[in-house]
């Protein structure tokens, strides 16, 4: 069962879609951005390119993990910390 979309809230001729704004339901004739004399704002180009790599907390831990071990201030095994040298020097190449 599909219900039927409630009408806008203020008084007056109704023109466009209904939408839910902090005012309440109001249609384009008395959306906000009508009521300042604006026209109606267009979509934008979305998020932006980096916002989804972005390190997560848990690849940040890791990395700091690794620091931890290159540097020697976390006991590790011979073997894990040259790896991890070997994993900041690349970290460190990169971002330079």
């Amino acid at each position: 069962m599909t219900a039927a979309p409630r009408p806008c809230d203020a008084l007056g001729d109704h023109t466009g879609p209904v939408r839910l704004y902090p005012c309440g339901r109001r249609c384009s004739a008395h959306a906000p951005w009508a009521a300042a004399g604006h026209p109606e704002p267009q979509p934008g180009p979305g998020a932006p390119a980096g916002a989804w790599t972005t390190p997560s907390p848990q690849s940040a831990s890791a990395l700091i993990d690794a620091r931890a071990i290159a540097s020697g201030k976390r006991r590790s095994s011979p073997h894990t910390y040259r790896a991890a040298q070997a994993a900041v020097a690349k970290t460190a190449a990169t971002t330079s």
